[in-house]
């Protein structure tokens, strides 16, 4: 069947369409986190950044995240962000929308991010590589501008752009949890939150060591020392199903052997 020009055009742009669209994973729980090679392909660090910006945000009842400070000012190192590359969706038609990344350490924010995520990005290797990218509706002036899209990312110095391999979209629910971490010492609430999922944490420890920061602590433990725990164990048996395969081959051979010289016999 032959197409006319405008049908085909239509397809075209369809096409178009549906292959521009972003192909970012989306984290919707704390498990999902924990799938996550934060220390080795992403930097563990950003983790300090998202938990920051958990608790700094508004999220009202209605699920919506309420921008409270201002990217155009450059606080907490935020700026525009165009997504020349297409590393995220196209900007909807018709709305007022804009795409900002937050947490340059080098930029001069009215501002400033916590002492706890600069320290932690300004001692590490390839340091000031992590960032928040957030899709914000503006709205009428001296309104709060409404966040519909929040993203983690890392920022590839060498390219002057961010790294599409390991970029990843927030959802409101993960927000959710992540901000239930925002307890301070609170041992029954860092108790809670630790057999909530399945942690054998040393809630006692984390205090000691954490301080008012207990509930980041705790968080930390749960999304990457009990995965590389767990990690570690699964290599360790599957070196052990591997001796064991051995074994057993070594007795097969062994078998085969005793039965061949019998038979000759």
């Amino acid at each position: 069947m032959k197409m006319t020009g405008g049908v085909q055009s239509c397809c075209v742009a369809l096409l178009f369409a549906l292959t521009s669209v972003s192909a970012v994973q989306r984290l919707n729980s704390i498990n999902d986190l924990k799938e996550i090679n934060f220390g080795q392909a992403v930097p563990r660090h950003i983790l300090l950044l998202l938990y920051w910006f958990a608790d700094t945000v508004d999220i009202d009842g209605n699920d919506d995240i309420w921008l409270n400070f201002d990217p155009n000012r450059g606080d907490y190192g935020a700026h525009h962000y165009g997504n020349f590359e297409g590393l995220l969706d196209p900007l909807p038609q018709g709305n007022r929308y804009r795409y900002y990344t937050v947490g340059n350490l080098y930029q001069d924010a009215p501002l400033e991010l916590p002492p706890y995520v600069v320290r932690s990005q300004r001692e590490y290797v390839g340091r000031n590589r992590d960032r928040i990218i957030i899709r914000v509706r503006e709205q009428n002036r001296g309104r709060m501008a409404r966040i519909d899209r929040v993203y983690i990312t890392q920022h590839q110095h060498h390219q002057g752009s961010y790294d599409p391999e390991h970029t990843y979209q927030i959802t409101i629910n993960l927000l959710r949890q992540i901000r239930e971490f925002s307890v301070g010492q609170n041992q029954q609430q860092l108790l809670h939150l630790r057999n909530r999922y399945g942690s054998n944490a040393d809630v006692s420890h984390i205090r000691n060591t954490w301080g008012d920061l207990s509930g980041l602590g705790l968080l930390l433990f749960i999304v990457i020392q009990e995965r590389y725990t767990s990690n570690q164990h699964n290599r360790q048996n599957q070196r052990n199903n591997n001796l064991m395969a051995c074994i057993l081959l070594g007795l097969l051979f062994l078998f085969v052997l005793a039965f061949l010289n019998q038979s000759g016999k």
